[in-house]
């Protein structure tokens, strides 16, 4: 999406060779109008997969998520990052490293809201290593449901997330994917 490698360009910092900040319009702030831009990306791209739920992993990945949800017409579920002290004690869990946040933390979701029916699509802000989305794979596997499917917004080429999910067998749909960080410099790739 060229509106989105503009956004990249003009707005997020460059951290690191391995990192970039996207805070003023995926992360932290976002702008209603292009996360619905998004979400018709993603759901044009899977509609033709019969999808019952989308989900997520808390938190930067839910307005995109919820965007494709309301686009398809089928409820966002997303995997909590912490229990909550009346949340529901059937739930499936999985413990993942956090690229970004550089922390092991749980994702869970309640057993109540995937079932072997279910037909999903897992949407996200980022990928990069992928090992929350294959902690999610592991819960969805793990509810029965099938999973049909990836849509990204940006993906970090150059770690093997994406790669990952791609050698699984699982359609992976990038909206653009950066191909190098390197020297402060977003390098874009097909």
């Amino acid at each position: 999406m060229e509106k989105l490698q503009t956004l990249i360009k003009e707005e997020a910092i460059v951290i690191s060779d391995q990192v970039i900040v996207m805070d003023t319009f995926l992360n932290h702030q976002v702008d209603p109008a292009f996360m619905m831009e998004l979400g018709e990306q993603f759901a044009s791209r899977f509609k033709e997969h019969h999808i019952t739920k989308v989900i997520t992993i808390e938190s930067s990945g839910i307005t995109v998520a919820f965007a494709t949800a309301l686009v398809l017409g089928v409820p966002l579920v997303f995997a909590r990052r912490k229990k909550t002290l009346v949340g529901d004690t059937e739930m499936l869990v999985e413990r993942v490293p956090s690229f970004t946040k550089g922390m092991v933390t749980d994702i869970m979701v309640s057993k109540q809201l995937l079932s072997e029916t279910d037909q999903v699509l897992f949407i996200d802000d980022i990928i990069a290593n992928g090992d929350a989305a294959r902690g999610l794979i592991k819960i969805i596997e793990r509810a029965g449901a099938t999973l049909v499917g990836a849509g990204i917004v940006v993906e970090k080429a150059f770690q093997s997330g994406g790669a990952y999910l791609r050698e699984s067998g699982i359609q992976v749909e990038s909206l653009v994917k950066i191909a190098s960080l390197t020297d402060g410099e977003v390098q874009f790739s097909s």
